[in-house]
């Protein structure tokens, strides 16, 4: 357990100097990744984060299912949840969007593409990291009601 959150301070701390948006790490008993939106830990999650790392989980419907409609990768290449780096994010959970709003980039072979909310309503979930290579049906964000 001391492993594991020494690990992520020391992993943050790393972020920071170097300005990164997004980090993982993986090992035999467990795995992390996190960015400026949230945070993932997968086998020997500990009982309590850093609240540094605390982040708003978006709400999922009775049988776990991510709530809202999702906004999908059309292509495969790199999302990018903010135009700049340093710059806030599109969007984030609770943000009201309106439909045809620019929620995020998709640079695919040097070109960036704006991925726009097909539908009006609340940001619920945001699965996809900045900076993650994502593939086409990826969800990027979902859109509640």
């Amino acid at each position: 357990m001391k492993d594991l959150h020494d690990k992520m301070e020391e992993l943050i701390e790393i972020a920071r100097e170097f300005g990164l948006d997004e980090v993982s790490y993986s090992c035999e008993d467990w795995s992390c990744k996190f960015s400026n939106d949230f945070v993932e830990i997968q086998e020997a999650a500990p009982k309590s984060l850093p609240s540094r790392l605390a982040k708003p989980v978006a709400p999922a419907n009775a049988d776990g299912q991510q709530s809202g409609v999702p906004v999908n990768s059309p292509t495969t290449g790199i999302y990018y949840s903010s135009p700049n780096p340093g710059s806030p994010p599109f969007v984030k959970i609770g943000d009201s969007v309106e439909a045809g709003q620019v929620i995020g980039l998709i640079e695919a072979m040097k070109v960036f593409n704006e991925i726009t909310a097909t539908v009006s309503g609340k940001v619920v979930g945001t699965p996809a990291a900045n900076g993650q290579l994502v593939q086409p049906g990826d969800p990027l964000v979902y859109i509640g009601q």
